[in-house]
């Protein structure tokens, strides 16, 4: 079950980017994929959520994204009605603006600093005083949210229904009680008006307010009655002058009970509950489907900086259409990069298929586009599987259970393997982890070792993941290893285009035998000619 964002955020300051991947045998990507993948850039490029519960519950979907047909489809379904009906999209945007508003009031309280009655707070954590203010907003924050969503339309799509309902159940829970009020301090503690009924005994009645007008009457009156006591006929009306500073310690002692034996324990019972966070989870869910909305409508309408584009036709962006398969499936029609192409209506789209062929090599020059559309497909896998839009004019899928993508890595000193073992324990873990309903993306293989040896231990590789079942994409710029799969009739080579010796970022059938190193060194400043009149330089 995932993990309310509440629960993550215990014991630190609210941060949107908390949540993180699962393990390897557990999520559908792990930390090295998800670094791989650049899913933090593909936050930022879909993030358009107003508040900060929903850019977290954003940014846990990528890292923890779905593995279910149904649960995808029903996200799905809820954008679809949105879609359909602009009344309840515009009202569910005028809750969620009220909402970013004023949610950082209730962070405030969960997990703010008091700092004390003197004190002055400089900076966003810190209370200062004994935290009524803050308080009061918070639960003004919560109660408002409640209260909007409570008096919304009734959604059809079983998504939106289901966030209906955390509320509703919210509003069934003692957290809720107590935040509506009143708030009963006793000796069994923090009390709800629920938990008062039939009970005789005594409590005090907790006000999120420090002058508190009857008690201020009693103190006033009891000093009064004990200065005409010890005073006896001596009593003057200038004897409440001299009492004065005795109300004085009212602030304090008063502040300090209410705040040691109320606002603290709330809060710190609002934080730790479970109720609570599911409330703040079906915002975040609310606005994250609006951020895909928005992002769906900034990709397909791209502007400049300074006027939207009108010269270029509107970019498609789709729902993928999700079936039920026992191997992964994939059939891209015109799909661009969900991050490289926005804002860019000339990116170059391709389309990709791998219905029946399990494995597919890529092979091209450097700078040619290969990285580019790999990330391509698992970015649009991967934003299709948490139910958002992705930048194709259709698309076809199945879910995958795993989404890896291995890349070169550099060997640590404490591996004590070097960088062909470094690689290859990855490559182990993916394939052990991997199943014929898995989408696996190899950045070049068995690197750090002769030619032969590559050859070698690429193969068998190759031929593990082949016979496992599972979609694998190679990238390579060994076309010998391309030749031998070819021969076998083992997979589909694919290449990408190169036409006047500027690459077009076409993919194509095919296999490259060209590497153009010598036009990437020359572009970056390093061909034999710079290397020569740098040392000439020197002399």
């Amino acid at each position: 079950m995932t993990q309310a964002v509440l629960k993550i955020w215990t014991g630190i300051w609210p941060v949107v980017k908390s949540a993180s991947p699962l393990d390897i045998s557990e999520g559908v990507i792990d930390q090295g994929a998800f670094d791989a993948i650049e899913v933090d850039e593909v936050f930022e490029a879909v993030n358009y959520a107003t508040t900060m519960i929903g850019q977290a519950v954003l940014y846990r979907s990528l890292a923890q994204p779905l593995d279910t047909l149904d649960a995808i489809v029903a996200k799905q379904d809820a954008i679809k009605e949105l879609q359909a009906d602009p009344a309840l999209k515009a009202e569910l945007e005028r809750i969620v603006a009220l909402a970013a508003a004023d949610e950082k009031s209730f962070y405030l309280l969960l997990f703010g600093e008091f700092l004390g009655s003197m004190a002055t707070a400089r900076a966003e954590h810190e209370i200062e005083g004994f935290g009524y203010l803050q308080y009061r907003r918070g639960m003004r924050f919560m109660l408002k949210f409640v209260a909007d969503i409570k008096a919304l339309t009734s959604p059809k799509s079983v998504y939106l229904q289901a966030i209906i309902n955390k509320i509703i159940h919210f509003t069934e829970t003692r957290d809720y009680s107590l935040m509506q009020g009143p708030v009963y301090l006793s000796e069994r503690g923090i009390q709800s008006k629920e938990q008062r009924k039939g009970s005789w005994v005594p409590a005090v009645i907790f006000k999120p307010k420090l002058f508190k007008p009857l008690l201020i009457g009693l103190v006033v009156i009891g000093l009064l009655i004990l200065a005409q006591v010890f005073l006896g006929d001596g009593f003057s009306p200038i004897v409440p002058i001299f009492l004065a500073p005795l109300l004085l310690a009212y602030i304090p002692i008063v502040g300090g009970y209410d705040r040691d034996n109320a606002i603290i324990p709330l809060r710190d019972g609002y934080r730790q509950s479970s109720a609570v966070g599911e409330a703040l989870d079906a915002l975040g869910q609310l606005d994250e489907l609006l951020s895909f909305m928005r992002y769906a409508e900034a990709y397909a309408n791209p502007v400049t900086d300074t006027q939207q584009v009108t010269d270029m036709p509107c970019q498609p962006m789709v729902l993928p259409e999700f079936v039920s398969a026992t191997k992964q499936q994939l059939n891209l029609h015109a799909v661009k990069n969900p991050v490289l192409g926005k804002g860019n209506p000339t990116y170059v789209a391709n389309d990709f298929v791998m219905e029946h062929e399990r494995l597919v090599l890529i092979t091209g020059p450097n700078s040619g586009g290969k990285t580019a559309f790999c990330k391509t497909v698992t970015q649009s896998q991967l934003l299709a599987q948490i139910g958002c839009f992705i930048p194709a004019e259709a698309a076809t899928l199945s879910v995958a259970d795993k989404i890896f993508y291995q890349v070169p890595e550099i060997s640590q000193l404490s591996d004590g393997e070097g960088r062909f073992g470094t690689e290859l324990k990855r490559t182990k873990d993916i394939f052990l982890a991997s199943t014929a309903n898995s989408l696996v993306v190899l950045d070049e293989l068995s690197e750090g070792t002769t030619f032969e040896e590559k050859m070698e231990s690429s193969t068998n590789v190759l031929n593990g993941f082949y016979r496992k079942g599972c979609n694998t994409i190679l990238i390579t710029h060994n076309h010998q290893l391309v030749d031998h799969f070819m021969a076998e009739k083992i997979g589909v080579a694919k290449q990408v285009e190169f036409g006047a010796q500027l690459p077009t970022y076409k993919l194509i059938a095919g296999i490259s035998r060209v590497s153009h190193a010598d036009r990437v060194a020359k572009k970056i400043g390093f061909s034999k000619q710079d290397i020569d009149n740098y040392l000439a330089s020197e002399r």
